[in-house]
């Protein structure tokens, strides 16, 4: 595979509280998701440089976009997170490579500014104790 830019993201979906999959991508304009893994230091006193092994692997995600209040767009989707702790599936394609994750979404922060822009910044951790898996 070539080296590619992140224009012309395919996919990025999330559930609303129904479980229903809605297409938001056309109201985020960045994001950012990492798939870490925790480690321990297992290092005796024998040795002269650390020592490490993995441990369990984590999913987190910041959708940042535009307030969008049409039917099944972004506001539809993310304004019963204050008030409800569904898990919702999560999914992200780029370039035929897809990531998807259940998540709890922990804050719906809107942001208005001085020039008038509404936007928001939502972040999600996996849920369901499922390595976070390229297909």
């Amino acid at each position: 595979m070539a080296k590619e830019s992140g224009i012309g993201w395919t996919t990025c979906s999330v559930d609303d509280s129904t479980g229903t999959p809605q297409a938001i991508k056309n109201d985020i304009t960045n994001l950012q998701f990492s798939t870490p893994r925790a480690v321990q230091d297992v290092t005796g006193v024998d040795k002269s440089a650390m020592e490490r092994i993995l441990l369990l692997a984590d999913f987190s995600v910041t959708l940042n976009g535009v307030f969008n209040d049409a039917a099944n767009q972004s506001h539809a989707v993310f304004k019963t997170v204050p008030s409800t702790s569904v898990a919702r599936t999560v999914s992200l394609t780029v370039s035929g490579q897809s990531l998807n994750n259940e998540c709890l979404f922990t804050d719906y922060p809107l942001s208005r500014s001085d020039s008038g822009e509404l936007t928001f910044a939502v972040p999600g951790v996996l849920s369901d104790g499922v390595v976070p898996t390229w297909s």
